[in-house]
This record gives structure tokens, sequence and C-alpha cells, in this order.
């Protein structure tokens, strides 16, 4: 597999961590916070909540998810109640002043407002603002309370692991979108997901798809101390909602940009409107451009002794196989069946035809490209078994064990189990991401050196490093971003992120 030659777009930092320091004066802080001021907010802000609850369920009360009906006055009534509760519920929770710059316009002019970036569940505060719809997740309507509240506002729901539910969400933003600003405008979060506003991540293309002019709404929050962002790595929701109560005061600021009209290439193309709109969005914020999604969070989030040491050209093979339908398709049976047939193949390189009918799929530019990534020789010949191996880490990256294990029945002898030590280079180089591992000192340790090893032997000697790639392992031009601290190595040597 091809390393990649270029750093990734935006810089190092990883989008799906967040990591809080305090400092000994801040923990003072909340401290005296936690035990004055944060248990009268967090009561008012659960009783506000639950105020709001009796007028989000008594206006949802015959209502037609399908169909908008003109609102009666008593529903005008309860929507005004609504935002003037939930306005209050967030200035109890420290949100004093909420700076919106922009107008926002009709549904009319424009019936998707695209929201970035997505940092937290403090998130809602446009939501609650304005009453726009939003897409979110099926299971947000069973939340106590706020699953009411959320249902009020006439939500999209989307089952993420449901394919044919994605289709629908993407026809009912297109029904609704299409309607002439009869429905409320759509509030989407086109990331996906949470970020640590280091970046934008790549954008969801369902927003995009109508084809129909869009708001781009930027969200700031220009706290000394953030506490706010909640997204995979770093404090759970509870924390980020005690530390944000504890906070004297918490900023946020909402900016509306002008509408954004898709030309008409980019109503053909949804994927290129998105595009244009991200960059139109993160030159507004002043942040870089990263080339990460959804489905690319447990790759750069891979630990382990074999986790993912450097995950770009991994990311960049995740998403041709997502473009293929690969990953989606591919279970742990379906590995075990496609590492069975590379075995038999003992070696045998495969051209672009014998690769398509591997994987009984048409020959297209994106399995060419797949393809590519493996032809070591530029002579348009692959082996089979780096890709098994490099779709297994992809696939499943907290396992990064049964990939290895995986690999070893592609590799080894039938009368020994063993496989050469350059062959176990190669497995590591695509498992990590990097190229030219060196085992020397590795083959070493474990005894005589014959220039093959057995999987027991090596998961033996794994197990006694829990970092076993960093401490163990040599890679020729890896990146440095990626490694923390200093280290001992298993060869006496030590490395630190400078080396």
């Amino acid at each position: 597999m091809k390393p990649s030659n270029s750093r990734p777009s935006g810089g190092g930092k990883n989008p799906f961590v967040h990591e809080l320091k305090l400092t000994m004066t801040e923990k003072i802080k909340i401290g005296l916070m936690s035990v004055t001021v944060f248990p009268v907010r967090l009561l008012l802000v659960s009783f506000l909540m639950l105020l709001a609850w009796p007028f989000a369920f008594t206006a949802s009360l015959g209502r037609s998810e399908f169909a908008i009906e003109p609102q009666s006055w008593w529903r005008r009534f309860i929507d005004l109640c609504l935002r003037a509760i939930m306005r209050a519920m967030w200035f109890c929770g420290g949100f004093h002043w909420i700076k919106v710059k922009g107008q926002r316009v009709e549904p009319s002019e424009a019936p998707i407002l695209t929201v970035a970036p997505h940092s937290s569940y403090f998130d809602a505060i446009p939501v609650t603002m304005t009453m726009c719809s939003i897409v979110t997740k099926l299971e947000s309507r069973s939340i106590p309370v706020w699953g009411t509240l959320i249902s009020y506002i006439r939500p999209v729901f989307v089952f993420r692991s449901d394919q044919d539910s994605r289709r629908k969400t993407v026809e009912e933003i297109r029904r609704r979108a299409c309607s002439g600003g009869k429905w409320p405008q759509i509030m989407i979060f086109p990331e996906g997901t949470c970020t640590n506003r280091s970046g934008l991540i790549l954008f969801k293309a369902g927003a995009f798809i109508p084809g129909l002019p869009v708001q781009p709404v930027i969200l700031r929050y220009p706290n000394k101390l953030d506490t706010i962002t909640w997204t995979w790595k770093g404090p759970g929701a509870f924390h980020i909602l005690w530390l944000t109560l504890c906070q004297p005061h918490n900023s946020i600021e909402i900016e509306y940009l002008p509408v954004y009209s898709p030309s008409n290439e980019e109503k053909e193309n949804p994927a290129l409107f998105a595009s244009n709109v991200r960059k139109l969005m993160a030159k507004a914020l002043d942040l870089p451009l990263k080339d990460l999604s959804f489905d690319d969070i447990e790759i750069s989030l891979s630990r382990g002794p074999l986790g993912i040491y450097d995950y770009r050209s991994l990311l960049e093979f995740n998403q041709l196989t997502c473009r293929l339908g690969l990953r989606a398709a591919t279970t742990d049976r379906v590995l075990e069946e496609q590492a069975r047939r590379a075995r038999k193949l003992q070696g045998d390189k495969l051209g672009l035809e014998d690769f398509a009918q591997f994987l009984n799929l048409p020959v297209t530019d994106t399995l060419k490209e797949v393809h590519s990534f493996f032809d070591e020789h530029g002579d348009g010949q692959i082996d089979v078994r780096r890709y098994v191996i490099a779709l297994s880490t992809v696939r499943r990256p907290t396992k990064s064990m049964e990939t290895l294990k995986l690999a070893f029945k592609m590799y080894e002898s039938e009368e020994s189990g063993e496989i050469l030590e350059e062959e176990l280079a190669g497995i590591l180089e695509i498992m990590l991401g990097v190229k030219e591992v060196r085992l020397s000192s590795v083959c070493l340790t474990l005894g005589p050196h014959t220039g093959k090893i057995t999987y027991d032997d090596l998961l033996h000697y794994i197990q006694q490093f829990p970092h076993f790639a960093l401490d163990c392992l040599h890679f020729k031009d890896h990146p440095r971003d990626f490694c923390t601290g200093r280290s001992p190595s298993c060869n006496g040597q030590s490395r630190s992120k400078d080396d």
C-alpha cells in the first residue's frame, strides 16, 4: 500500500479528540462554583426544561408528521412560550448574552440552514432560538423530556445503521425543501458528528442534494476555557455540563452568512456543492479543512499495541472502499473468505481485471484507484493479500490483533506456521500506515535470527509491550505529530517526539 506523501489537510490535530487541561487556579474556581452556583443552575435548568415539556407535548397532539397545517393562534402562543422558556434555560446555564451576526432569511429564500462546526449539544441554542427542524438520530426521540422537545420541531429522523433509512432521510429533506417555504427551515449540521472545532471535516451531501439555495451559519464559542466541546475522545456529557455550569459566563456567537445559491454544475453534483459551501464557511471561520468524516472516526482514534500510527493513506483507502460499497458489505465472514481465496493464490499477482473478478465488481475509475494503491512496482500487478489486510484494518481498526492473525493465515507456512521477516514487515507497514518497518531488533529478541517468526511467538512478545509499535519498531519517514513524549524502546534506545 502506497503511503501518503503529503500532510493531511488542516495539520495533524485530531478533530475527534478534546484534551481539557485545567490550571490550579481553574480547579479552585470550579471547586468553589461546584458547591455554590452549580447546584442552583442545575436546578433551574432542569425546572425550565420540565416546564417546557407540557407545552411541547400539547402542541404536538393531533399533528401530522407528514403534512404541514396552518398554525392556529394557540399553537403560535405555545411557540412563543417555548422560545421564552428555552432562552431563560440557556440564561440560567450561563449563556447570558448570545451574539448574533447577520440575518436569517425566510424559508422561501433558503429552505436549508447549514450549521458548522458541530462540537457540542450546546449547538442546540440556535435551534431553540429559531425552532427550525433538524436532522437527528432516531434514538433522540426516546430521551425523556428532551425527546418531546425535539419532536415538537418536526425533525427528520435518521437511523444511521440502516442504509434504507438514509435514503428516506434524503428524500424527506428534499420533499420539505421543495415545499416553497411551507415547511419550517431545516437546520442541518452537515459534518454529521461533533468535533473539537480545530477545522471543518467533510460535509455529508444530504443538505445539498435538493440543489436549492442554502444559508450557511457558523458557530463560535470564544471562551478562555473550552468546556463546551463534546466529542469522541475527551470529557463525557455530564462532565461537560458540570464544567460549563461552573463557568461565570459562557459566550456563543451565531453568524448567518449570505445565502449560497448553487450553480448548475453544483445542482448536478451535490458533493461539489457541499465542498464549496464548506470552503466558504472555513474561510469565514478562519479554520483549516480536514479531510475526515464520520466514517473515519474509529480509524483516526485507533489505539493499542498495533494501533494505526499514520492514518492518512488508510483514510484515503477507506473513502474509496466506501464509495464502492465494500466497507459496509464486509463482515468478518467475508474477510475470512477473502483471506482463504488470497492464500490459495500463493502470492500470485492480479491485474485490474482479475482484481475486479476477485471482488465481483465491474471495472470503474474508483476500483482502478484501489488497485493502484497496492501496485508497488507500477507494473499493474498487485498482491491481493495486501488489499485484504488493508480492508480488515479499516473495517475493524479496534481489532488489530485479529487483522494480524488473518494476515498470518494468508502468509504462513503450512508446516511450521512461520512467515518471513520481510513478509511481517510488509504486513505491519499496511496496518500501521507507515513505510519500511525494520524488525531486526524484534527478531533478535525472540531468539536465533532465522528470518522467520510464528504468530504465537509474536503475540507473546507484543503482549509485553502495550505500545509495541512505538517502543519496538522503527519506521522510515514517519510523521512527528503522532509521537507523544519519550518512551523506552525494547532495544534499549529511546524515542522522543522530536526524533
